[in-house]
């Protein structure tokens, strides 16, 4: 483990979102996921998910809007 502390971390926003879309997917090589545990900060990890959460139910809803809708 690293003995930074957690919110001293800087992960790249690009390597966050790919944590967090490996992670929805359910894929992620057990290498890769230490590397993140070491370099990302989990406070962005959170506010990334929570943005693709909304993101995926809001095209879900647009989805089944546009399918009902014809």
């Amino acid at each position: 483990m690293s003995t930074r502390p957690v919110t001293h971390r800087k992960g790249s926003i690009w390597r966050t979102i790919q944590a967090v879309s490996w992670s929805f997917v359910g894929l992620r090589a057990r290498g890769d996921y230490e590397k993140d545990v070491e370099q990302l900060n989990p406070v962005h990890i959170v506010i990334v998910a929570l943005v693709g959460v909304l993101v995926f139910v809001g095209s879900l809803i647009l989805l089944a809007t546009w399918v009902v809708g014809k």
